[in-house]
């Protein structure tokens, strides 16, 4: 059985956009003692980035089209200029980190999302047994925190955009055979909220039985709904607990006062 705790911590894209905010959540990852994994996304500065390159964003009911040349700006701003960033402040606070993509180390392998209804182009999608728990738990075992940005590869040449939701929850699943691992989301809500107009109504704790309750009175609804579906399938696959808080109150995590807590 899984002794070591590691944990697996995604930030938004809300964060990586505001510079001084991004500073002071890297000062308090930094700060949490333990095994732990980084990964990011890239917020709006793709976008930004593209529409400089003459680059036209794509989106299909709100959705990014990553064509060819949305995958090199993408590449470039995920896998290039806002992971090294990251990394470098991380190593300005002491932190040994090392920035990745699923292609580094063969770590994490996608497939192509199939062309359905919508053809969302060069998007990876993970299945089970894709993550090389060996390669990364030699990085974590080494001293190194590794920072996954969301760029994939599919083994046979080609980089593919990825949800970096989707690629922490698929991280802290497989490594779960190796450590009790948290995932933890943070963003710019201080968790689940009881009431979506009050800050401070953050719902501390959720088991599953009760988030159907919640579901179905109104209480959890909208974008949440597919956050907390997330969670408890990363439970119910293995995942010791998942958090979901904001950026600023990372610090609380070990004294389980972070946002709000999803558990068995």
């Amino acid at each position: 059985m899984p002794t070591l705790r590691l944990w697996v911590i995604k930030i938004g894209g809300n964060i990586i956009d505001h510079p001084e905010g991004l500073s002071r959540f890297l000062e308090r990852f930094s700060t949490l003692r333990g095994n732990k994994i980084l990964v990011h996304g890239g917020g709006k500065i793709a976008t930004r980035t593209a529409a400089e390159l003459g680059v036209e964003a794509k989106l299909v009911e709100g959705r990014r089209i990553t064509d060819e040349a949305m995958l090199r700006v993408v590449t470039m701003v995920y896998a290039g200029l806002t992971n090294k960033q990251i990394v470098t402040g991380l190593q300005k606070h002491g932190c040994n980190a090392i920035g990745l993509s699923g292609a580094d180390g063969n770590s994490i392998r996608t497939v192509k999302r199939p062309v359905k209804e919508i053809d969302f182009g060069f998007v990876g999608d993970i299945l089970p047994g894709s993550v090389d728990t060996q390669t990364i738990s030699t990085l974590v075992e080494g001293g190194l925190t590794p920072v996954f940005s969301a760029i994939t590869h599919d083994g046979h040449g080609q980089l593919l955009n990825t949800n970096a939701d989707t690629i922490a929850s698929a991280l802290a699943v497989a490594l779960s055979s190796l450590y009790d691992t948290s995932l933890v989301y943070c963003f710019e809500k201080k968790g689940v909220l009881r009431d979506v107009h009050d800050e401070n109504s953050t719902i501390p704790e959720i088991r599953a039985g009760e988030f159907e309750q919640l579901k179905a009175s109104g209480i959890i609804a909208d974008g949440m709904v597919p956050k907390l579906y997330n969670a408890f399938d990363a439970i119910g696959k293995g995942v010791y607990e998942v958090c979901i808080g904001h950026a600023d109150d990372l610090h609380l995590l070990r004294e389980q006062r972070f946002g709000t807590r999803m558990i068995k």
